[in-house]
């Protein structure tokens, strides 16, 4: 029964050649059109992944770009505001050392009765000794340096330095009513602390008393121990 179904498949080839060579053909093209589709969609594929990978990197990049010009841009400042202050403050070091002999010049200024009959040659001294401390001064402010007001003002320990208590019922505690030496700022910066006097209330009977009583009782008991 086979065999006969072979001998009728040969016999229609041989009879209809034509047509069987077409059939071959198409179900050839057939295949290679599907060949193709199937490596059309492999490249696509391939193209895509290799998109999605460089779009990561640009990505990447222009991250990394954003990041480096901020960088720069704070490396660009800080530069700037290091460049401000050296030219503000490169001479602190010198400031602090001038006022020295300015203060020496002003205490001995002050020094000089006010009443003595000096011969004119001194005056003249005196005169040009005080044109030299304005002069001095001038020079100080024109750089940026100015001196602390500090006499009837609250202590503050930014910019004063206490040396001592002074009992004064007229002012409240804690204002400075004594200048021992001027203090100096140079751009808002401290460059001396003034040296002063801070008001205290005065000490009343009964706290004298007390203390009195505590220093004869601490020289009773260290002549006892002795």
């Amino acid at each position: 029964m086979v065999e006969k179904k072979e001998e009728d498949k040969k016999e229609d080839i041989l009879e209809n050649p034509s047509e069987n060579i077409e059939n071959d053909k198409e179900n050839e093209e057939s295949a290679y059109k599907n060949q193709e589709d199937n490596h059309s969609d492999e490249t696509n594929e391939k193209e895509s992944a290799e998109e999605n990978i460089l779009e990561k990197e640009i990505e990447t990049l222009k991250e990394e770009k954003i990041r480096l010009l901020a960088e720069m841009e704070n490396l660009r400042k800080r530069f700037e505001r290091e460049k401000v202050e050296t030219i503000k403050f490169g001479s602190i070091n010198l400031a602090r050392d001038i006022l020295s002999p300015g203060d020496n010049l002003e205490r001995a200024l002050e020094a000089l009765p006010d009443d003595e009959n000096y011969s004119e040659s001194i005056k003249n001294l005196i005169d040009g000794l005080k044109m030299v401390l304005k002069e001095y001064k001038n020079t100080l402010e024109k750089h940026g340096v100015k001196k602390i007001e500090s006499l009837n003002e609250k202590f503050d320990h930014n910019f004063h330095q206490a040396m001592m208590e002074i009992e004064n019922k007229d002012v409240e505690e804690g204002t400075v009513v004594q200048e021992v030496q001027s203090g100096y700022t140079m751009h808002d910066r401290l460059l001396r602390a003034a040296m002063v006097g801070v008001a205290k209330k005065p000490t009343t009977k009964t706290e004298e008393s007390k203390e009195e009583k505590d220093e004869d009782g601490a020289e009773n008991d260290s002549e006892k121990t002795s």
